[in-house]
C-alpha cells in the first residue's frame, strides 16, 4: 500500500483528498509585441498592426546595433554602404533570426540633424545576420540612424545610432534646429493631408489624438501592412517614436500618441495612393503640464 492509499483509507483524510478538485487553469492573455495595449483571450493577429499575438511576451531587453560604413568616413553627396548587425545583449553575437514587422524584417529610418532629410528604407539581409543598404546622404553633418526590428524570441527593438559625415564641425554638432510650429495642410505626391489634434494644444505626458484627414479616399492603399506609418522626432533628436494608426475611417486616419516632453516634434507620415508613396511632415508644438 502506498502512502496515499493509506491516507485515503482514513475517513477524515480520504474524503478530503478524494474530493479535492484539480487546480484551475490560469487564464492566459495574448499580447501584441508591438502594440502592448492590444490583448486577447485567444490566439490571433493584432487588429492594429497585423502581428501575431504572443501568449507569454518576454520582458523587454535592449539589443545592440552595430553599424559600419564603406567608405569610412562617409562622404556626403556620394554613395555609402551601410552595414548593420543586431547583437544579443548577453552573448554579443549577431542575431540571425527575425520576425516580420509590417511585411519586412528590418525597417531603417535616416534623419538629418537639422530634420530636413528623412528616409524610410529596408536593408537587404546577407549572411550571419548582416544587413546592407546603399544610399547617398545629401549634406555634411550628423544623422540619426534608426533600426526597427524584431529578434525572434525577444520583443520589437527601436535601436538608434548617430552617423557623422566628412565635413562636420564641432560647432555644427552642438546646434539644435529651431523648429517653428507648422500644422498647415501639406501636399504629397498625389495627396493632400490636413492634421487636427485633440487637444488642440498637445500636453507632454498626456495622450494626444492626431487626426490625419486625407483629400480623398479614392485609390488609397495599405503601405507595408498599414494605412500609414509615422516617425516623430523631437527638435533635439532625443525622442524618437515609430507608430501606426489606431483607427482608420477613410479618408481619416487616427494616431494616439504620448509625447514625453515639452518640445516641437517633427512628424513624418507616409500614405500610399494608387501605388505612389506620399510623405508629408508637420511640426507639432507640445507644452508642459502647467
Amino acid at each position: 500500500m502506498t502512502r496515499r492509499d493509506a491516507l485515503l483509507a482514513l475517513p477524515w483524510i480520504g474524503a478530503g483528498l478524494a474530493q479535492q478538485a484539480p487546480p484551475a487553469e490560469i487564464p492566459v492573455d495574448f499580447t501584441c509585441p508591438m502594440d502592448k495595449d492590444v490583448k486577447a483571450k485567444t490566439p490571433g493577429l493584432c487588429p492594429r498592426c497585423g502581428m501575431k499575438l504572443v501568449a507569454h511576451l518576454p520582458e523587454p531587453i535592449a539589443y545592440h546595433l552595430r553599424l559600419k560604413t564603406k567608405p569610412d568616413p562617409v562622404e556626403p553627396g556620394r554613395p555609402v554602404e551601410l552595414e548593420f548587425q543586431i547583437l544579443h545583449p548577453k552573448t554579443g553575437k549577431p542575431v540571425t533570426e527575425f520576425d516580420v514587422i509590417h511585411e519586412k524584417i528590418f525597417h531603417l529610418f535616416l534623419v538629418s540633424q537639422n530634420l530636413s532629410y528623412f528616409a524610410h528604407e529596408h536593408p537587404v539581409r546577407g549572411e550571419n545576420g548582416t544587413f546592407r543598404f546603399t544610399t547617398t546622404l545629401p549634406k555634411p553633418g550628423s544623422y540619426r540612424v534608426v533600426a526597427d526590428c524584431f529578434p525572434t524570441g525577444a520583443t520589437p527593438q527601436l535601436l538608434i545610432k548617430s552617423l557623422l559625415t566628412k565635413g562636420v564641425t564641432a560647432a555644427s554638432l552642438s546646434e539644435t534646429p529651431h523648429l517653428t510650429p507648422d500644422l498647415k495642410p501639406q501636399r504629397g505626391a498625389n495627396l493632400s493631408v490636413e492634421l487636427v489634434t485633440e487637444p488642440p494644444e498637445p500636453i507632454a505626458g498626456q495622450e494626444t489624438l492626431l487626426f490625419f484627414r486625407l483629400s480623398t479616399a479614392e485609390g488609397l492603399e495599405q503601405y507595408l501592412g498599414a494605412w500609414a506609418h509615422m516617425l516623430a522626432v523631437s527638435g533635439d533628436l532625443i525622442d524618437i517614436i515609430h507608430d501606426h494608426p489606431l483607427y482608420t475611417t477613410l479618408p481619416q486616419i487616427q494616431f494616439n500618441l504620448l509625447f514625453p516632453r515639452e518640445a516641437v516634434y517633427r512628424i513624418w507620415v507616409q500614405f500610399q495612393r494608387a501605388g505612389v508613396l506620399n510623405t508629408v511632415a508637420f511640426n507639432v508644438p507640445v507644452k508642459a503640464l502647467r
